[in-house]
């Protein structure tokens, strides 16, 4: 493949080996030690030549990597977005339905702390409300005067408080 000697015809390297008296393969050797230094000078020359073209053409396929590596990046980003914004919903839901929960055993306590205390709730609060009223009512259809009554009714529960915070302060 390197060299390929036709019958007959002799190489210059030949006919050097043969005017000094060499060996024809001592010339085969060096003919094919040429060809190959030619070779490579010419594969040099090449990479000279087309050296930029592959530099160019290995930046767009590194571009077109980059880009690639990019857009499968951002998706992932996206995908763990979208699982962390999920468990976020997720835990403040639970929280959220903890915190109702505390809420109603704290309400619960604090009445039945009140209701041991004498205080009254706000239901029986308006449940006498409502009876006044109708007594009221009823004074009126009756003919009575009723705003001095209802101002004594209103007055005679303060001053039943008063004593049990006085009793209260004490203790």
């Amino acid at each position: 493949m390197v060299t390929k000697i036709r019958k007959g015809a002799k190489t210059s390297a030949q006919a050097a080996d043969a005017s000094s008296g060499s060996s024809p393969l001592q010339g085969l050797v060096k003919e094919s030690a040429q060809q190959i230094w030619l070779a490579g000078l010419g594969a040099f020359s090449k990479a000279q030549d087309q050296g930029g073209k592959v530099f160019e053409a290995l930046v767009r396929e590194g571009v077109a990597l980059q880009k690639k590596t990019q857009s499968v990046a951002e998706d992932k980003l996206q995908e763990a977005t979208s699982r962390m914004a999920s468990m976020a919903t997720d835990i403040s839901s639970k929280a959220s339905g903890q915190w109702d929960k505390l809420e109603g055993i704290f309400e619960e306590r604090v009445n039945r702390a009140l209701k041991k205390l004498g205080v009254p709730a706000a239901a029986d609060v308006g449940r006498l409300v409502e009876r006044i009223d109708a007594l009221q009512r009823s004074v009126d259809r009756l003919g009575g005067k009723a705003a001095p009554a209802r101002k004594a009714a209103a007055r005679a529960p303060a001053k039943k408080a008063a004593p049990r915070r006085a009793a209260a302060k004490k203790a």
